[in-house]
């Protein structure tokens, strides 16, 4: 069963933002944009430069309203150690969640559950609406890195949609551009 258009349930967890330990619920997610960015694990190669690329624009997703959430099942304390000592890990902004009991890995369903990785997540993208719903989802092989740039210009196109009932994205969109409201009228014209 697909996770699009689900709510994120009922969760606590504990994140190491801007130098502290905070509490983070399902509620997090609420009356705002959200950004969910699952990776294996802390201290890792690919890790570092997606979150960096995050933090990196984590400016303009602040602009459009968007919080971002760093995800592995490290706990909140390798968290902040990683912060502590890397360079990249330092420019973070955004909360970094520790998920240990799996609780969030399992319902995104980035999980892994067999062979040497069991245990940690898969790289999951996933955007989240203000009432708390899943609207887009992205999921990548531990090998394959991600581009913040992608993850905001799907974030404007949900924003977008959400705001222009009827309208959709064709592919490739980006702000400005041209969308479809699509009738019986475009029907085999595209």
């Amino acid at each position: 069963m697909s996770l699009i258009n689900t709510p994120v349930p009922a969760f606590k967890a504990t994140a190491f933002h801007n130098g502290k330990f905070v509490p983070v619920t399902e509620q997090s997610f609420r009356g705002k944009w959200s950004v969910v960015c699952f990776y294996p694990a802390d201290f890792t190669f690919v890790c570092p430069t997606e979150l960096g690329d995050l933090a990196d624009h984590y400016t303009e997703f602040q602009r459009l309203g968007v919080e971002v959430y760093g995800v592995s099942t490290d706990t909140h304390f390798t968290h902040k150690a990683w912060h502590d000592s890397s360079d990249t890990i330092a420019k973070v902004r955004y909360p970094l969640i520790g998920d240990p009991n799996h609780q969030l890995a399992s319902f995104f369903q980035v999980l892994i559950t067999e062979g040497e990785d069991a245990g940690l997540a898969l790289r999951g993208t996933f955007v989240i609406d203000p009432e708390g719903r899943i609207k887009t989802i992205e999921v990548h092989d531990n090998g394959i890195g991600r581009d913040a740039q992608e993850t905001l210009r799907r974030v404007k196109a949900a924003q977008y949609v959400a705001a222009h009932p009827g309208e959709v994205c064709p592919a490739k969109w980006s702000e400005g551009a041209l969308t479809l409201k699509p009738s019986l009228d475009l029907v085999g014209k595209i």
